[in-house]
């Protein structure tokens, strides 16, 4: 179970990165009264646990079921397989961290645009790709894949809830430390998948 819950934060982290960015696009607005600035932070930040934790829960579930089917073909390299899985999304998670002042423009995509529900959508699909992409792990792990899938939904909402309040004090400043924690986790997920 500390597996699935370390894995929980780890996916949860690209999640968490992008609603700071929303909470601090919210510190740049100016609202006529502070009763409704306060009323449209709780509103965003309701909106990305909810999308967020929802995507982040059915992305590894249809990964799991697609990998379950593929199991049976690669069984003798599935553990193989499932190292690469989390140390390419854990690199992945480094390499945008790392680079991410020379993609500062690609993050500010937030900065300029409403924060309505085909944003938050399209936000949510794009940081729960790569949670589907684990979701093949499941199968490798001694776990029940629905309560895992159920447990990283939940850890990537409240994340993604308490990312927006803490986005609105700090700015941007933890964004790619957050991704960094991510990626050193499932990079030592993948690993000791195989030792």
């Amino acid at each position: 179970m500390a597996q699935v819950i370390l894995l929980a934060i780890a996916l949860a982290m690209d999640a968490f990165a992008v609603a700071i960015g929303l909470g601090a696009k919210q510190a740049n607005i100016a609202y006529s009264t502070p009763t409704q600035a306060k009323s449209i932070l709780m509103k965003v930040a309701i909106m990305a646990g909810l999308y967020f934790g929802i995507a982040q829960g059915i992305m590894p579930l249809i990964g799991y079921l697609l990998g379950s089917v593929l199991l049976g073909w690669l069984a003798s390299a599935a553990p193989w397989i499932g190292c690469i899985i989390l140390v390419g999304l854990g690199a992945k998670l480094l390499y945008e961290a790392i680079s991410s002042n020379d993609e500062e423009n690609e993050r500010g995509f937030v900065e300029n645009i409403k924060i309505d529900h085909k944003l938050m959508t399209t936000m949510a699909i794009a940081t729960s790709i790569d949670a589907m992409a684990a979701g093949f792990t499941l199968n490798l792990l001694s776990v029940n894949a629905w309560l895992a899938c159920l447990i990283i939904a939940l850890v990537s909402a409240i994340f993604s809830f308490f990312g927006v309040y803490l986005g609105r004090q700090s700015g941007t400043r933890l964004e790619d430390k957050a991704e960094i924690f991510g990626g050193v986790v499932l990079i030592a997920i993948g690993i000791k998948m195989v030792l």
